[in-house]
């Protein structure tokens, strides 16, 4: 596998700033001259770290701040980062599995096609018929038409019938089915809405244009006979200052998945089929990978037009989602309400114990970078 050390990233200095409100929140700084300059700025503002006022302390560390804050870096450290530095690979390497990308509404803004053609990664694009005209002027990938009997036979799983958008999960099966009669035994299936990908490695996460992280993912998902479903953790959810092993077993997997035809799984489900796979697959003693080295940027459903923006989140808000992976599976899913609206929450404790098994011995000759080189550019 590609080389991956990441520790954890301790400031030189944390100060917790406690607003008239009550709220509070937290400052770090990287070394003592960053914590000086700011030192001073709150003499100069005349500015006092208790019972502060936001906006003032917006001034003083010259960044925005809302009462969703939690924590900030001084000075503002990019969640992107300044450098624009990319992984490449001098030639092209693609994934030995096919992808797949299920779509509805976004022949415009559809961001996973976007981001694949800058890896100069090969992919299909899976839409119901009325959309296919539209999305074969659009867009430079492969366009499969999803043939109406798999949304006639989907399992929703409740009794709405064809009055709600039945979810993705019907063109994931006809993903599936189609990769299996091309001869392949895995596939890769994702989200529309996937800005980039990532690598995280040496406490720096940058954007690459290069299919090489798909292409390790699979050799390594593939060294085990009992990972049915494998894919990569959201680039939010893996701080590059925190310590974070190369990848997670027995958890969800979101958005991009890689899955193994020859399990026996189908997908289910009008929402959360995702999590539902997962459960099923955990719940059989199998395992699921999760990768943190590498990562996919996903920009949130109700943020863009189309998807299942409009025919659910739109009008239903978030409850029904996630009451009916209660429902599907009770004794692990309940329903909270957080962050100002509904949530599934879940949890995976008991498959902790479920174990991999190694199929081919690990390679012990040293890191295999799959040609990928660090290129440096200035934003």
């Amino acid at each position: 596998m590609p080389k991956f050390i990441q520790e954890k990233q301790e400031p030189f200095k944390k100060i917790k700033v406690t607003f008239i409100d009550g709220s509070y929140i937290f400052v770090r700084f990287n070394c003592k001259d960053d914590y000086d300059r700011y030192s001073f700025r709150c003499f100069k503002f005349n500015f006092c770290s208790v019972t502060a006022q936001r906006g003032l302390f917006s001034n003083v560390t010259e960044q925005k701040i809302t009462d969703k804050t939690k924590s900030i870096w001084y000075p503002f450290k990019s969640h992107w980062g300044l450098a624009k530095n990319r992984w490449r690979t001098d030639e092209k390497v693609n994934p030995k599995y096919p992808v797949y990308i299920v779509s509805k509404g976004r022949s415009d803004n559809g961001l996973t096609t976007k981001s694949l053609d800058k890896m100069g990664v090969n992919h299909y694009i899976v839409v119901e018929a009325h959309e296919a005209a539209e999305y074969k002027e659009k867009t430079n990938a492969e366009i499969l038409v999803l043939p109406s009997r798999y949304l006639n036979d989907y399992d929703t799983c409740d009794e709405l019938g064809n009055t709600r958008s039945k979810g993705p999960g019907a063109a994931r099966n006809f993903c599936l089915d189609h990769s299996k009669n091309n001869g392949f035994n895995r596939h890769w299936v994702m989200d529309d809405n996937l800005d980039a990908f990532h690598r995280l490695n040496d406490n720096e996460k940058y954007e690459v244009e290069t299919g090489a992280t798909l292409r390790a993912s699979e050799d390594f998902v593939d060294r085990y006979s009992n990972v049915p479903v494998a894919g990569l953790n959201y680039y939010s959810f893996c701080k590059k200052t925190d310590k974070v092993p190369p990848f997670i077993k027995n958890t969800r997997i979101y958005s991009c998945l890689l899955i193994d035809n020859n399990a026996g799984y189908r997908w289910r489900g009008r929402y959360n089929e995702d999590t539902d796979l997962s459960l099923r697959v955990l719940k059989d003693g199998l395992c699921t990978i999760q990768f943190n080295a590498f990562l996919c940027g996903k920009v949130t459903t109700q943020r863009m037009k189309g998807g299942n923006t409009k025919e659910f989140y739109a009008e239903e808000g978030t409850l029904p989602k996630s009451q009916m992976l209660a429902d599907l599976h009770p004794d692990v899913a309940k329903v909270k309400w957080m962050f100002n609206r509904w949530h599934h929450k879940v949890d995976y404790s008991e498959y902790k114990k479920n174990k991999l098994k190694l199929i081919s011995p690990q390679n012990d000759s040293g890191p295999n970078n799959y040609g990928m080189k660090l290129i440096k550019e200035r934003g």
